[in-house]
């Protein structure tokens, strides 16, 4: 809508996973290289965490790039919200696995046979379970306790990935069998201030910015209003192109965006 106006190729600040627009941000460069690890060195369960906002759905698409389909057969849960059978039925699904039947022992069945075979193909299966803090069926986690029960002798034929908001720590630290198995663990953190202006001077050159639209003194108050949160960086930034569009400003200034921010209140 404002894309013309302010010589841009496309909206550079949608809430959306788009990995074309991911921010390597220190903590998320070392977040992803520990999800990595995990999953190249088959450490069988590894724990993201972020609070709201903070781009792990983001980071678990840059994930999935990076995993080469002839190497990797990977599902991708994005709603866990389910009861424990459904959920396994959703993993077989993302998985491509058919069952004949959906009682839990056809369902666990099937998915072995598929972890197996991937295995003799000498291709490793990866389930990702994002938003894993909705889960509210203690069904579910035992469910992925077992899940990490799939192994030969020498590996497991599974990586579990969570990524959730952080108070799921406390409800995996009630489910001991399953806390001891989580290997790898991250926190990722809002962006401090040079990472947030790296942020959005980052996301504005991938959707075609030829010069700057943010002064400096603007992308402090951006930082300090959004206190790092790449969620709300981005809504903050993309009504303030909308506003700026209307009102045919030059650039994104600081009185520009006190008057956005206070209509976000």
């Amino acid at each position: 809508m404002y894309e013309a106006y302010w010589g841009l190729t496309t909206a550079p600040f949608q809430n959306v996973p788009d990995p074309n627009f991911f921010f390597l941000s220190a903590q998320h460069r070392e977040g992803l290289a520990r999800l990595l690890y995990a999953v190249k060195h088959n450490k069988g369960a590894a724990l993201l965490v972020g609070d709201v906002g903070c781009g792990k759905t983001t980071l678990s698409r840059a994930l999935i790039l990076q995993l080469a389909e002839e190497k990797y057969d990977v599902g991708l849960v994005t709603n866990p919200t389910m009861p424990g059978n459904d959920f396994l039925e959703e993993i077989n699904l993302q998985l491509g696995v058919q069952s004949g039947s959906n009682s839990k022992v056809a369902l666990l069945r099937a998915l072995n046979d598929r972890l197996l075979s991937n295995a003799q193909e000498g291709k490793d299966t990866v389930l990702i379970v994002d938003e894993a803090h909705c889960i509210r069926d203690p069904e579910v986690f035992e469910e992925l306790r077992m899940l990490l029960n799939f192994q030969l002798n020498e590996r497991f034929l599974l990586t579990l990935i969570l990524m959730a908001q952080p108070e799921i720590r406390e409800m995996i630290g009630h489910i001991t069998q399953l806390d001891q198995r989580i290997a790898i663990r991250y926190h990722l953190r809002p962006l401090d201030q040079a990472e947030a202006a790296h942020y959005v001077n980052y996301r504005l050159e991938k959707a075609g910015a030829k010069r700057q639209l943010f002064p400096e003194e603007a992308l402090q108050l951006i930082w300090q209003q959004s206190r790092g949160v790449p969620r709300i960086i981005n809504t903050m930034c993309d009504l303030c192109l909308l506003e700026g569009c209307a009102s045919r400003a030059k650039v994104v200034d600081a009185a520009l965006i006190k008057r956005v921010a206070a209509t976000m209140v």
